[in-house]
């Protein structure tokens, strides 16, 4: 189950503004929209100056509620653990909203017409199956609504397969608004559900590392673990469904967003090392410069793929600019730390001189010209110029830090970030302060840049969609790999069996379910229609699909001498020219929805590539689908492939080349 979506928490209060907001600029793109058709369609003056001061007030009113899908964005204290804390906020994704979708007349129609079975039989599991979807929209910020969404995703995988044919749409319309923009993308295509939901799962895998307790040790790896796992998903997402019709999950976003991740779970692993508190001491402190040197240069790669077209246009101006100011809050504690082991560590006799040497020259990637480290580390002039120097530079770095975030309107509302920084600031005043002042004129020596290194590795962890146990919602309708969509079958025809002296006239093999093997044609049941490779779906009003051989042999003999009625079902030849990419290369080519009036548009096929030829459809209008009990459309047979069956299973179109055009 799902959170109570009226729950006034927080976190709901903002998901609920999101979902507001997302109607206005639907509401305005429109308008927009409209007014673009009008002013292209009229030449009248007059008209057109109206238009156009009509289309300023809307672009007026766009960017305004960007700006306050921006603030939902960026209010990361929603997001942060309740205890008290002194560190630098982290940044969590926002869900995606949607639509609801209702699955029941599509699915019973289908399941009429291709399984040939009652669709009213299968009430109770469509409903299922859209009460998880619905759960799915306000899922907990724990463990249980991460697997809650991994159920739904592999579910799709099982509903893909079994409803979801390549060659036709099936009438099911998802919409999924933009985390970033808020404009809704609409499609009757199941990849774009998916790959919504995959997104969903990352982004509560940064809100469950953002709420993770950072004053302690276990929190910590917590938040770590969640970054790497938020990492995972979305590079997953990256790979698997490519081309999508979303900004906030086009290659080059997602591409960004799983730095960020790997960048705060970066962050955290620094904050994990200083939490039992810093040692003032000379191989400490050279470690920790490092570290905290490559938080500031991962933060500044982040900075730098966010200002980069075209993710620079969507991705929250506010996050840029906090990559930023923790890129140089970063470097200025490496500046800071390097200076503290200048001043406080002078080379004492009993002190390894070469170790000193060797692992204070690995901080630089290059050392200034006449310095050599040995004679810094043994001259106390010397030692104190380079650490002044550093400290110049840590000044700077916090100004600059400091700078920024009172330029940004929303980051300057975030009491804790300007506390952290300005505590940063004053700790390198003081310190510098302390440091006698004569010789600042004589001290030319400009600080170098420091290398760096880290002895933890970061990477992204894959989803684990293996230990997620799902059951098959229409597991009745029969094994997966014999009953999909892709499979078209007669309906099931009776055969009435007498046994002849004891010999049922075939044979069966085959898992399940079973097939009719080494058929006899002078056989009884041959005259009455059955044939070689027809498979046993009920014998005397049994379902049998899910049993095998044996099973199915004891119930036809069970009845002794006495006629039986089984039900078999024929293969139907498919057509040859379908392929395996259904949501790439599918028959007509998928429709896809403006963003804007949300028309259905048929995409274009390549002239370069012979195009398969069309099923005719004979489709009712929607006055006949609202009387009848199903709405049916009957592709004719095609001869073509063989009937050979394909081993199937719910992540049949989860592979690096899948699209959702």
């Amino acid at each position: 189950q799902g959170c109570n979506p009226l729950a006034e928490t927080g976190r709901s209060k903002l998901q609920n503004q999101r979902a507001v907001l997302n109607q206005q600029i639907l509401k305005a793109v429109r308008m927009r929209a409209g007014a673009e058709n009008l002013l292209r369609a009229t030449t009248n003056n007059k008209v057109r100056e109206q238009v156009l001061l009509e289309l300023s007030f809307v672009n007026s009113d766009l960017q305004i509620l960007k700006e306050e899908l921006e603030g939902l964005n960026i209010s990361v204290e929603v997001y942060q653990n309740t205890e008290e804390t002194f560190s630098i906020p982290l940044v969590p994704l926002g869900l995606k909203e949607t639509k609801e979708v209702d699955f029941t007349l599509p699915l019973k129609d289908f399941i009429l017409e291709h399984y040939s079975e009652d669709g009213s039989e299968y009430e109770d599991e469509i409903a299922d199956l859209m009460d998880l979807r619905q759960a799915c929209r306000t899922p907990s910020r724990d463990e249980a609504g991460i697997e809650m969404l991994m159920s739904y995703f592999l579910q799709l995988g099982y509903v893909e397969n079994r409803f979801f044919p390549p060659t036709r749409h099936m009438g099911v319309l998802f919409t999924w608004y933009d985390s970033f923009t808020g404009v809704p993308v609409c499609q009757q295509n199941l990849l774009l559900e998916k790959a919504s939901v995959l997104f969903n799962i990352g982004a509560l895998y940064t809100q469950i590392g953002t709420r993770c307790n950072r004053q302690t040790q276990t929190g910590l790896e917590n938040a770590v673990d969640a970054f790497q796992r938020a990492a995972g998903v979305l590079s997953y997402l990256k790979e698997t469904f490519t081309h999508t019709p979303s900004y906030d999950m086009s290659p080059a976003m997602l591409n960004v967003l799983v730095k960020m991740m790997l960048a705060q779970a970066r962050e955290c692993v620094f904050e994990q090392m200083g939490l039992p508190g810093i040692r003032n001491e000379f191989f400490t402190l050279v470690k920790m410069t490092q570290e905290v040197a490559k938080v500031g240069e991962v933060y500044m790669l982040v900075n730098t793929a966010m200002n980069q077209e075209p993710v620079k246009e969507n991705i929250p101006y506010s996050w840029s600019k906090l990559a930023q100011i923790k890129s140089d809050h970063y470097k200025a504690l490496a500046h800071y730390f390097i200076a503290t082991i200048l001043c406080d560590h002078e080379l004492q006799s009993g002190d390894d001189e070469d170790q000193q040497e060797k692992a204070f020259s690995q901080l630089y990637d290059y050392v200034p010209e006449g310095v050599m480290v040995l004679t810094v580390l043994k001259d106390k002039v010397q030692r104190k110029q380079l650490g002044k120097a550093h400290l110049r530079k840590a000044i700077v770095y916090h100004e600059e830090a400091l700078r920024v975030c009172g330029l940004c309107k929303k980051l300057r509302n975030i009491d804790v970030l300007q506390e952290v920084l300005t505590a940063a600031h004053k700790r390198s005043l003081l310190k510098y302060a302390q440091q006698e002042t004569e010789d600042d004129f004589l001290s030319l020596i400009q600080a170098p840049n420091i290398l760096p290194k880290t002895e933890h590795k970061i990477e992204t962890i894959a989803p684990q969609f293996s230990k997620v146990k799902v059951k098959d919602f229409f597991h009745r309708l029969g094994p997966l790999t014999v009953f999909s969509a892709k499979q078209r079958w007669t309906a099931p025809r009776t055969i009435r069996i007498d046994h002849e002296a004891g010999n049922l006239g075939f044979s069966l093999k085959g898992g399940s379910p079973v097939q009719i093997y080494c058929l006899d044609p002078l056989c009884s049941a041959a005259s009455l229609g059955l044939k070689e490779g027809d498979f046993i779906v009920s014998v005397g009003g049994e379902d049998c699909k899910w049993l095998g051989v044996n099973e199915v042999l004891e119930k036809l003999k069970s009845v002794g001498e006495q006629p039986m009625e089984m039900a078999v079902i024929s293969c139907q030849d498919t057509t040859a020219s379908m392929h395996s990419k259904s949501a790439t290369y599918s028959v007509g080519m998928q429709k896809t929805y403006s963003l804007i009036c949300l028309a259905m548009e048929e995409d274009k096929i390549d002239q370069t590539k012979k195009a398969p030829l069309k099923l005719p459809f004979l489709s009712w209008g929607t006055k006949n689908r609202q009387k009848a009990a199903s709405t049916l459309c009957l592709p004719s047979a095609v001869a073509g492939s063989s009937p050979i069956k394909k081993k199937l299973s719910p992540f049949t179109l989860l592979n690096s080349e899948s699209s959702l055009y």
